[in-house]
């Protein structure tokens, strides 16, 4: 880790220009023609799975997600996670769902993968800030049966804000995401039985010099169903990390915090970003 550090401050990060570590969408979107490439790693402890009753130290392998800038004010995504691999600390309910484990300490599974469109619907101006909206679909690439996914469709939208104050930068997100589940939260099989959450987003940007940048964030869901079917319960973190550029990639780092009880303790995340095409990223 102190050689994490030390090379966070010995290279440089355009400013503004790229999304990781954050999750909390921007306005901005790819120049058209641009191509967004981004992969990460993240280390996640203690995490509860309520549809499986798992509690573990999840390790996501391969988190990665492609963006195009279709025009000016419009990008597509596409996204998802390679390799879940769950070490279980404990099992802290009996599953809803009858499990195949790859063994009774860990298991693996694909992630979900989604779909997105990002449009920008107004730039800011001097008083006032940036406009858009992003809609999307998770889609059921997992299997339920190891644990970790729900292999279920949800869609997600959310209105997007940002305006730029000096060296920082704040960026809002809200929307509505529609969560499906087979199991009730009474463990009860029911395939018509799906959750409507809030999706929140709030993050801030600030640029240290033009070799740093510093991003901190909150962002989730949340559901204002007291019992929610298992696996669509409100979830969410806290992120504080930092980019940086070097040899044409964008480096990226953060821990993370999470804000629920399902949610993990705690955790790191790790990634690189490579764009090429559209000319220079707009700050």
């Amino acid at each position: 880790m102190a050689y994490a550090i030390v090379f966070l401050a010995l290279v440089s990060l355009p400013a503004f220009a790229q999304q990781r570590p954050l999750v909390t969408e921007d306005v901005q979107t790819v120049k058209p023609g641009a191509l967004r490439f981004e992969v990460g790693f993240d280390f996640l402890q203690d995490k509860d799975y309520p549809l499986s009753g798992l509690n573990g130290d999840l390790a996501r392998l391969g988190v990665v997600s492609l963006t195009f800038g279709l025009a000016s004010n419009v990008e597509v995504e596409a996204g998802g996670v390679i390799q879940n691999s769950l070490d279980i600390n404990r099992h802290f309910r009996s599953s809803a769902v009858p499990l195949q484990l790859s063994s009774a300490n860990s298991t693996r599974d694909t992630g979900d993968f989604f779909l997105a469109t990002k449009i920008k619907l107004r730039g800011e101006t001097r008083r006032a800030p940036g406009l858009g909206f992003r809609f999307g679909v998770e889609l059921p690439n997992s299997n339920q049966s190891r644990g970790i996914g729900l292999n279920q469709t949800n869609f997600f939208a959310a209105a997007l804000v940002a305006k730029s104050l000096g060296k920082a930068r704040i960026i809002g997100n809200l929307g509505l995401g529609i969560l499906s589940s087979p199991i009730d939260a009474s463990g009860n099989i029911s395939p018509f039985t799906q959750n409507d959450v809030a999706l929140f987003g709030l993050a801030a940007i600030y640029e240290i010099n033009s070799r740093l940048t510093l991003g901190a964030e909150v962002n989730g869901r949340y559901s204002t169903r007291k019992n929610a079917p298992l696996g669509t319960e409100s979830d969410g973190a806290a992120r504080l990390g930092a980019r940086i550029r070097a040899g044409g990639l964008t480096w990226d780092i953060a821990g993370i915090r999470g804000l629920y009880p399902r949610s993990e303790s705690g955790g790191v995340t790790f990634g690189v970003t490579y764009e090429v095409g559209g000319g220079r990223p707009a700050k």
